[in-house]
């Protein structure tokens, strides 16, 4: 681009700011990534006043991955680019010159992690060797979506292996296939996962959005620690058809960006009903456009549970929450310190579901999205691992692809029982008990603690989190920047019932304008404050 091109948008950008478009929740970037930092309102205003393409801000966005993603820092987020992102750009450029705009995402640069199929030349491989270089046979649902809504798929993001359902000392953020991803804030940290490479992507500012996915704090633990915007929407809302699975009763894709309003009209484009997903049956009725949610007046009113049983024991993200806590009473909403009824109940049944669930729903994917695979069952994962252990096996084990692969039927009756006792105590006597009870608009809490530092011979150190009793019930979670302790970034969580996303979405959207608590990564080495 050049630099009287650039001026000009950076000139439309700043008119649009001044305007209150929606979408200018993140702190002001350096001139020179002004841009990239931009939201979806402020890009589709530079195109539509013609100081910008699809083409050029694919092209700015190529240019940052190779700066940052893979060189200088190297976060190494992104695990594959598209070798047609810049030729679909062009495409959709011509057709916004011919006068079709085909809504708010047209010409939107996107990366979506690397367990959703793209039928397209990218590989599909949940960062797994065992699946390197095997493209998908036809896109998943939500990439159709995307396609249809014309947003650009820039490539694929890298993960934690298999979605991190391969070891019990797992490192988050790491795949065999990718390396490890790193956190923007501090390189030497992880990035929780497994959603870890769109998490950081969107920190780092490799793309205007992201499509993370999560079966238990997937979207909103990296979403958190990256300093970012994550929603986990309601089990059924957006379609798991084509996404390499860990397990159908809790799986779900979702939207990881730099603001709420960006969130909301990406969760817009991604949410409908599939034929081939009967849990999306639902949808039908419930998806909306959820920017029309966006309100900065939502707190008002509005009577919130602090769940304080999921604060953690770093004093210094206490402290920060309770500023935070304030700031929400200050927009004029209600807090009452709740208890949500039986939580922790399922945590034993909530393992057990997940890997009766994982070997039926993994090899239906591999038969009808990877038949051409060299593996086609669990069984020939684990022993592929086996034989190329020195690069797959070099950090941790698979003891969670044996202990699935030893499961029996999901008629047995333990799959059942635990199944029977997940959503029992999760939401009949868990979420929506305590809502009723206390009459609540939504819970709240942090989302986790701090960005732990990687260590490859311990596994990960998990501290507080507040992603399991919504991720068991398969209930809505957004988690938005709520400040900083020494430099890492912190979330505050918004949890409701199910089919709440569009009050969560104001709800969030209110605090974050009322707070503008995110800034971009400087990308240090470490952190010693």
């Amino acid at each position: 681009m050049e630099r009287r091109e650039f001026i000009g948008i950076g000139a439309v950008l700043g008119a649009a700011a001044g305007a209150g478009i929606a979408g200018s929740a993140q702190a002001a970037a350096p001139a020179q990534d002004a841009l990239l930092e931009a939201g979806v309102a402020e890009q589709q205003a530079a195109m539509a006043a013609g100081k910008l393409t699809s083409h050029a801000l694919v092209s700015k966005y190529l240019a940052r991955i190779k700066a940052v993603d893979k060189a200088g820092p190297r976060v190494n987020a992104v695990i594959e680019l598209n070798p047609d992102a810049l030729k679909i750009a062009a495409d959709l450029d011509r057709e916004r010159k011919a006068g079709k705009v085909r809504g708010p995402l047209h010409g939107i640069p996107v990366l979506i992690k690397d367990n959703i199929a793209t039928g397209d030349a990218m590989a599909t491989t949940a960062g797994s060797l065992a699946l390197d270089g095997v493209r998908a046979k036809k896109d998943a649902f939500v990439a159709a979506q995307l396609r249809k809504a014309g947003a650009v798929i820039l490539g694929k993001t890298n993960l934690s292996e298999w979605a991190n359902m391969r070891s019990t000392r797992s490192t988050s953020g790491w795949s065999g296939r990718g390396g490890l991803t790193r956190n923007p804030y501090a390189l030497d940290r992880n990035t929780s996962g497994s959603s870890s490479g769109s998490g950081a992507a969107i920190a780092a500012a490799l793309a205007t959005l992201a499509v993370g996915t999560e079966t238990d704090g997937s979207i909103v633990s990296p979403a958190s620690t990256c300093g970012i915007v994550g929603i986990k929407p309601t089990l059924g809302l957006v379609s798991r058809s084509g996404i390499i699975p860990i397990a159908h009763s809790q799986d779900t894709a979702g939207p990881m960006t730099r603001s709420v309003a960006d969130a909301a009209a990406l969760l817009t484009a991604l949410a409908g009903t599939d034929a081939a997903d009967a849990a999306t049956a639902p949808a039908a009725g419930k998806a909306t456009d959820y920017t029309k949610a966006l309100d900065r007046n939502a707190l008002k009113g509005k009577r919130l549970g602090v769940a304080r049983e999921f604060f953690g024991r770093h004093n210094e993200v206490n402290a920060l929450i309770e500023r935070e806590l304030a700031v929400l009473k200050a927009q004029g909403a209600e807090l009452v310190d709740v208890k949500i009824p039986n939580n922790g109940k399922y945590d034993d049944s909530e393992l057990e579901v997940l890997l009766y669930e994982f070997k039926p729903d993994l090899e239906a994917y591999l038969a009808e999205y990877a038949p051409h695979a060299s593996v086609k069952t669990m069984a020939d994962i684990i022993a592929f691992n086996d034989k190329h252990k020195d690069r797959e096996l070099q950090y941790f084990g698979q003891e969670h692809l044996i202990a699935a692969n030893g499961k029996g039927s999901l008629q047995d009756k333990a799959y059942k029982d635990a199944l029977e006792n997940d959503l029992r105590y999760s939401r009949a006597e868990g979420i929506d008990q305590v809502m009723k009870e206390q009459r609540l608009d939504a819970l709240v809490a942090p989302t986790g603690g701090l960005a732990w530092l990687t260590d490859f011979i311990n596994g990960d150190h998990y501290g507080a989190s507040f992603s399991s009793p919504a991720a068991v019930a398969g209930y809505p979670h957004v988690t938005v920047p709520a400040g900083y302790v020494r430099g890492l970034p912190v979330g505050l969580s918004f949890v409701g019932d199910a089919w709440s996303e569009a009050t969560l979405i104001a709800l969030a959207y209110a605090y974050e304008q009322a707070t503008q608590h995110r800034k971009p990564p400087t990308f240090p080495a470490t952190i010693n404050a």
